[in-house]
């Protein structure tokens, strides 16, 4: 045991020398329900036509929300998904590292990123929202429990805009599938509906997964 004990404190202070790489899937949103789940929540979503009646209004949708003392909803994301990330007193992030799921490319400053709702808020509009109170809405618009909010290249998420699934995926082959699982996820949590081709892109997708 005496001559274990160098050996011990040695690997300890190794391990605590070296950087601790999080994998991207678990840095980048709550995790998303199984792939098997979430081909039986995408059988359950009512299949029906879009509906821009009323028309989508953005500020229908209120971000964002305070979550903890300065910290809004954008700065909480941006410091669940990055590294080293470091705030001045009203919670903005001042420095850090963060690594876009949807391509992958890495950025070390804040103003880089956006902060996507994986199912966009005139997506939702059109399936269902359009019905829900304003507080509803808000309390979709800042969802950080279901894998609904991450931080994503700037403008890769305005070219996403309010695709669905049919229309955009992220360019990143091997996060299509987390994409796809979170999509389901929310739709079948918020009870949105889903249009024919979008049911057919995921069921592709999930297929594969």
């Amino acid at each position: 045991m005496v001559y274990l004990l160098p050996l011990f404190f040695y690997a300890v202070a190794v391990a605590m020398a070296s950087p601790i790489t999080v994998p991207l899937s678990r840095r980048a949103l709550p995790t998303p329900v199984s792939a098997s789940t979430a081909r039986t929540y995408l059988s359950q979503l009512t299949v029906a036509v879009d509906s821009n009646s009323p028309a989508y209004s953005r500020d229908r949708f209120k971000t964002w929300d305070i979550i903890s003392g300065t910290c809004d909803t954008r700065e909480t994301v941006l410091k669940r998904d990055g590294t080293s990330v470091v705030t001045d007193s009203s919670c903005k992030a001042t420095s850090g590292h963060w690594v876009s799921p949807y391509d992958g490319v890495p950025t070390d400053l804040a103003s880089d990123l956006d902060i996507d709702h994986v199912v966009p808020l005139k997506e939702a509009w059109v399936s269902g929202a359009r019905s829900w109170t304003d507080a509803q809405r808000e309390a979709f618009a800042n969802d950080l429990t279901r894998p609904q909010l991450v931080a994503v290249t700037d403008n890769l998420n305005q070219s996403k805009g309010d695709k669905d699934p049919a229309k955009w995926m992220p360019p990143l082959a091997s996060f299509q599938c987390t994409y796809a699982r979170a999509w389901v996820q929310v739709k079948f949590y918020y009870s949105l509906t889903i249009d024919s081709a979008e049911k057919t892109a995921l069921q592709n997708i999930l297929a594969g997964c």
